[in-house]
């Protein structure tokens, strides 16, 4: 693991299964404190690849150790070495999970098997397209969000925004595949010229394909536009502390405390602790995450593609400079320059592509 993956805590994103950071999943698989063998991890994803063609088919009887039919399920609550998975039915279970399916995440979709005491176990996880993950205390990385389709960056007035930081979410989100959206929460604190100056610094990313949401958690503004954004996808709420989210999950789930005394009775602590990643149904359609102490995402294994992708305005004149290792900054015949004097790419976002872009070229080199 390069050592710029487990630097600090926020967390990171990682396209997931259909390119390079399918490494991260498989080398997940432990057993018994040892990390599996090429054959070990091949023998159990055939396995698991079994079990969820046939799970919900009603093929297994429930077997000596008070084990169910396997059936499908999805994880609604993650607390480490427990998870609690909802059924076809929308009812909740406590489950473990095998040793050797690495560590689960809010969204993954799974196979279990319930037992006679009511409780159950996970024997296999379905295909992820997208995972959100962090480094641990120890530098391990834990998965925080699996199969999410959007991420919506919660911006506000203050803390001031910071678009050097809305970047990296951005290249992020676009590393995964998954949709952007800016929330501009709490304008309630602007007056309108206030309001419109903070609408104009964000008016580059509107026209480079990202909407602007103009919203206020605790007017009840914009949340209806909010709603019909997140219908029909599984979504996260990202941003700084202080920005507004807490009041934006709550007003789009007027019923989460009922929810959530749900979850806590599923896990049979009575209580539910607000640190773990939960995962919530949309009154109006759509899964919201809710992922507490997540604020930040760190750029992990990123590479110059991904960076690119995150930079859609930068792509007509990528390739097009005099040199191929153009720095973008001195260099004559800039592609990239000659379009930002044209107006066609924002200074500020070459500016910030130019910044991110040599953080990951020393990353590499250190790692």
């Amino acid at each position: 693991m390069p050592t710029g993956v487990a630097r600090s805590w926020p967390p990171q994103v990682y396209p997931d299964f259909n390119s390079r950071a399918r490494r991260f999943p498989r080398s997940g698989y432990r057993m018994a404190g040892r990390r599996l063998t090429q054959r070990q991890r091949e023998r159990i994803e055939r396995l698991q690849k079994r079990r969820r063609e046939s799970a919900g088919q009603g093929t297994d009887a429930q077997d000596g150790a008070g084990l169910g039919p396997e059936q499908t399920g999805l994880v609604i609550a993650n607390h480490g070495q427990t998870l609690i998975v909802e059924n076809g039915a929308g009812q909740l279970c406590r489950c473990a999970v095998r040793q050797n399916l690495g560590r689960l995440a809010c969204g993954d979709r799974v196979v279990w098997r319930a037992f006679d005491t009511g409780e159950g176990v996970v024997v296999a996880v379905g295909e992820r397209h997208t995972l959100l993950a962090r480094p641990d205390y120890n530098g391990q990385l834990r998965p925080i969000a699996a199969n999410l389709d959007a991420v919506a960056v919660v911006l506000a007035p203050t803390p001031e925004p910071s678009e050097y930081l809305i970047d990296r979410y951005l290249v992020a989100i676009a590393a995964i595949g998954a949709r952007g959206l800016l929330v501009l929460n709490k304008i309630d604190l602007l007056d309108r010229s206030g309001l419109a100056a903070l609408a104009e610094r964000l008016e580059p990313y509107r026209r480079i394909g990202y909407p602007l949401l103009l919203a206020s958690g605790h007017a009840a503004h914009g949340l209806n536009e909010l709603r019909a954004w997140l219908r029909g996808r599984t979504s996260l709420l990202a941003g700084q502390s202080g920005v507004g989210k807490s009041s934006l999950i709550k007003a789009l789930l007027p019923d989460r405390e009922i929810r959530i005394q749900a979850v806590s009775a599923a896990t049979g602590h009575g209580t539910h602790t607000t640190s773990a990643s939960t995962l919530y149904h949309l009154p109006d359609g759509g899964d919201l995450i809710d992922t507490p102490g997540v604020r930040s995402f760190e750029l992990g294994e990123i590479g110059s593609n991904d960076l690119d992708r995150g930079f859609p305005e930068l792509a007509p004149y990528l390739g097009r400079c005099r040199f191929s290792d153009c720095r973008h900054e001195t260099e004559p015949d800039c592609a990239l320059r000659a379009a930002t004097e044209c107006g066609e790419i924002a200074p500020r976002r070459l500016d910030s592509y130019r910044q991110l872009r040599a953080m990951l070229q020393a990353a590499a080199k250190l790692g």
